[in-house]
């Protein structure tokens, strides 16, 4: 059976809202509360990866694995990618790139994410739900994926497009979840290609696939979440959260 293990690039210097990882919701920082989700999918290691001596310390302290990059990388791929070749893991088929700030993601999703990347043998395979009212459909903060066709449980499909703002509303289109899931080979592929114009322009790194023709697959996430990518996005957390408990 294909290993999976699961790497959470994680910095302090977010330019919208600077030391989000350490923010904390119920007592504990966000990094941790992904950290906590990442793992109860049982999937195989999970470790946070990350440039700051903070956000390593606490991982430490929630006693979760860590280990710290260089301040090199340019976006989080770039940061897995070297954080695995640090670790020297053998055995290792895929990497579950999960960002550091979806504390909401559903861990069944995660799971669904791997076993259908395993089942079809996929290269690089990512989550999109269904948009629930047209204001974030409109928020620019809000990644919006295209997709070839409409997305299903159990099934994918291929992305056309990855944008912030719509030109129109076509078919098709999702709110795109964090996490990707990569075979160790075309992990290495797109992080040894240069950022590409439009990644850089719209700070979007799955577009230095699409531009150098990589096919991203899209799976289906039943559950809603929310980036955190502004205060006002912390706060809403904040009372969903703190509402559950």
């Amino acid at each position: 059976m294909a290993n999976t293990i699961i790497l959470i690039p994680s910095r302090m210097s977010a330019q919208r809202l600077p030391g989000k990882p350490l923010l904390e919701v119920n007592g504990l920082p966000i990094i941790c509360h992904v950290l906590k989700k990442a793992r109860e999918t049982q999937i195989g290691d999970v470790i946070v990866a990350t440039e700051d001596q903070e956000i390593f310390d606490q991982v430490k302290k929630y006693k979760g694995d860590a280990i710290l990059t260089s301040k090199k990388p340019k976006t989080g791929t770039d940061r897995i990618w070297e954080a695995f070749k640090k670790l020297n893991l053998k055995d290792v088929d895929y990497i579950i790139n999960l960002q550091g700030d979806e504390p909401l993601i559903d861990i069944e999703d995660i799971k669904n994410l791997d076993n259908l990347t395993k089942k079809n043998n996929c290269e690089i395979n990512t989550l999109a739900t269904q948009f629930d009212n047209q204001k974030l459909i409109e928020n620019k903060n809000i990644v919006k994926v295209q997709t070839e066709n409409k997305l299903e449980i159990e099934k994918f499909s291929v992305a056309q497009n990855f944008s912030r703002l719509l030109k129109n509303q076509s078919q098709n289109i999702y709110h795109h979840i964090g996490i990707y899931e990569f075979s160790i080979s075309s992990l290495e592929a797109f992080t040894n290609l240069d950022q590409s114009e439009n990644e850089k322009k719209y700070k979007l790194e799955q577009l230095r696939a699409m531009d150098n023709n990589i096919k991203i697959n899209v799976s289906y996430a039943s559950s809603k979440v929310i980036g955190i990518d502004t205060k006002e996005d912390y706060i809403e957390l904040k009372k969903i959260m703190e509402y559950k408990n």
